[in-house]
């Protein structure tokens, strides 16, 4: 990564201001934190500056409160979560910018930790209103960009604020980018890609960019209906993507010439209808029938892609092989997960909903990587640019 972290900045007695990524699930009945996963992501640099004698301050995003107020959406309960975390006294404030968040950094000491409120509070945070942004690098002498999560991002907190502070890059936003960087730019081979999720569209940019650094594409998920289609599979009731199946097809035919292996279900699980009370039957490819749903891959499907991906010594993971919220449909999904858990090869997962369920089968700590960003892993592997490290100093 060439940019510079916390390691290349002097923060000792500095008032350090850290974009985190602290969005974790809530019960939305208790307001309980459902998954602290984001928030232990975080502690490594958390740490680092509390040993280095900075005044941290945190600000984050919690849910969607568009620019509103939202009682149940304050960070307080971020900041307690994350004291019981540290065992350290984490301040909070209602505020993010003005007179009493301001008083609160000015009565901060050395290692210790205040954390902002809300700052999608602010209607300004998502339109990346300079004066905001402004506001907040007012708070600091320094700031750090550790939400990978929202990079892809140009808001007021991950963007704007560079242009007011020395901006830099925090330990999980490094391992981030360390880690998709290898996928891009020096995989181990045999190298596969295992997609999923509801729509093609959603990973052309990730399957056109990485094509000629796969071996093996291996694609599950609704998607995998609009690729069925291109090969005249019927596919009952499941959605194709009608606009997407000149470059399906094309997908196809260019791996085909390049002699990249372009695996599809071979069998899969159909429903009637997708609910809790539904019942899956397994039926071949070629035996789909018309009033049903894909809703899973089948058991030889699941074969077939372990077979596959035994000999990778790399795997990028992004998207469930099925419905997995609802519990006889996630099979699929289930043995891809344990599959790569147990592989002796570098297993990347592509964050978001993946990375949900890695975490929901306690199986992150044995992946090399799980992702905390989905939209922005995937806009990384795309190629693009991410906003926020954009704006970070170069080394």
């Amino acid at each position: 990564m060439n940019k510079k972290t916390v390691r290349d900045i002097d923060v000792t007695g500095k008032r350090v201001l850290v974009r985190v990524d602290f969005n974790v699930p809530l019960d939305m009945k208790t307001g309980e934190i459902t998954d602290d996963t984001r928030i232990k992501a975080a502690l490594p640099t958390i740490d680092y500056l509390i040993e280095h004698n900075a005044k941290l301050i945190l600000c984050s995003h919690l849910g969607r409160p568009n620019g509103k107020i939202v009682e149940k959406l304050r960070t307080q309960r971020l900041a307690n979560r994350l004291s019981q975390l540290i065992d350290s006294k984490v301040f909070d404030v209602t505020e993010s910018i003005g007179p009493i968040a301001e008083q609160a950094v000015e009565s901060l000491q050395p290692r210790q930790v205040l954390f902002l409120e809300n700052v999608r509070f602010y209607p300004q945070e998502e339109a990346n209103d300079s004066e905001f942004a402004k506001s907040l690098a007012k708070l600091a002498d320094i700031y750090v960009n550790d939400a990978f999560g929202t990079a892809h991002r140009a808001h007021a907190s991950t963007v704007g604020i560079a242009a007011y502070l020395p901006a830099v890059a925090g330990f999980l936003m490094e391992k981030e980018l360390n880690a998709l960087s290898g996928i891009l730019n020096n995989p181990a081979h045999p190298f596969a890609a295992l997609l999923g999720g509801a729509k093609v569209s959603d990973k052309i940019g990730l399957l056109a960019n990485i094509f000629q650094k796969v071996d093996s594409y291996l694609i599950g998920g609704g998607m995998a209906a609009t690729f069925l289609a291109v090969k005249g599979y019927k596919v009952g009731l499941s959605s194709i993507e009608e606009d997407k199946l000149d470059i399906a097809h094309k997908l196809i035919s260019d791996a085909d010439s390049m002699g990249i292996d372009f695996l599809l279900p071979v069998d899969a699980i159909v429903a009637e209808s997708i609910n809790t009370e539904s019942k899956g039957e397994v039926v071949g490819i070629s035996d789909i029938p018309d009033g049903t749903y894909i809703v899973d891959i089948g058991p030889r499907t699941i074969e077939l892609f372990k077979t596959k991906m035994k000999g990778c010594s790399t795997i990028f993971w992004n998207g469930p092989m099925g419905v997995y919220e609802i519990p006889q449909f996630s099979s699929g999904t289930k043995g891809m997960a344990i599959m790569l858990s147990e592989i002796n090869a570098i297993t990347v997962i592509g964050g978001g909903s993946t990375a949900e369920i890695v975490e929901e089968m306690h199986l992150s700590h044995k992946m090399t990587h799980v992702s905390t960003g989905g939209g922005a892993s995937l806009k990384f592997l795309e190629g693009k640019e991410l906003p926020g490290v954009a704006v970070l100093l170069d080394k």
